[in-house]
């Protein structure tokens, strides 16, 4: 099996979560724009960067598994790093921004 030529039982999922991981990293971009405040605007993103990079992750998985004829699974090593760093980087904004709005150096209705 040649790059060119994939089964449709591995062409079909891989395009369908293509789909998926671009549409949630578009929600994710379109949830920052939309949302006013910080403590709003943090979750849309981060929801779009795992769970969008994630779905492009398997199907790229699956495409290099079938196109190697085995197992690949180094993506696997990229999707543990960014399911383990996203949420950490994700909290450490958060109490940045609290301790932030805590000590009385915004503004009410500023927007960090």
């Amino acid at each position: 099996m040649s790059g060119a030529e994939l089964s449709p039982w591995i062409a079909l999922p891989a395009a369908a979560l293509l789909i998926a991981g671009g549409l949630l990293s578009l929600v994710g971009a379109l949830g920052l724009l939309r949302f006013n405040h910080f403590f709003a605007r943090i979750h849309a993103p981060t929801m779009g960067n795992t769970l969008g990079a994630g779905c492009v992750l398997i199907a790229s998985m699956l495409t290099s598994s079938a196109v190697a004829g085995r197992p690949v699974i180094h993506e696997l090593l990229i999707t543990v790093f960014l399911l383990l760093t996203s949420p950490v980087t994700t909290m450490l904004l958060m109490r940045a921004a609290v301790f932030r709005s805590e000590s009385g150096r915004d503004q009410p209705g500023d927007t960090p």
